[in-house]
């Protein structure tokens, strides 16, 4: 399993968020970030229907699969590698979806403070 040497929101080494859907901005399975990520697609969450209605309706259809760009749309249980702020914008609304700390980068610390990350961070023993 490819491990980053980028870092996540506790200070540890950057953990994979998933495979199946393969996620990323590079699409190597984790939330790892460069200058040219310009969404900062840092947090690792785990997808809710509700998450996902909720960003439909405010113009981020995750859900619809796009063949073309080779996405067969997110399903409720699957990990993504999230936008900072659209988290930070669906914590906000009430629709946050469960984070993965390990898997989140640490760069999304500068649109999201650590304790609302905590508040809805993923049970280990759900891993």
């Amino acid at each position: 399993m490819p491990m980053s040497s980028q870092k996540n929101v506790l200070g540890g080494e950057l953990q994979p968020c998933s495979f199946d859907p393969l996620t990323g901005w590079t699409r190597n399975g984790c939330c790892e970030t460069d200058a040219s990520d310009r969404g900062v697609h840092t947090v690792c969450i785990m997808v809710t229907d509700e998450f996902l209605q909720f960003s439909r309706a405010v113009g981020n259809d995750l859900s619809t699969p796009r063949p073309e760009y080779g996405f067969g749309g997110l399903h409720e249980g699957d990990r993504w590698c999230l936008c900072a702020a659209r988290w930070e914008e669906a914590r906000q609304a009430g629709f946050a979806p469960l984070v993965v700390l390990e898997a989140t980068h640490e760069k999304t610390l500068e649109f999201v403070a650590l304790g609302h990350l905590q508040a809805h961070a993923l049970d280990a023993e759900v891993l």
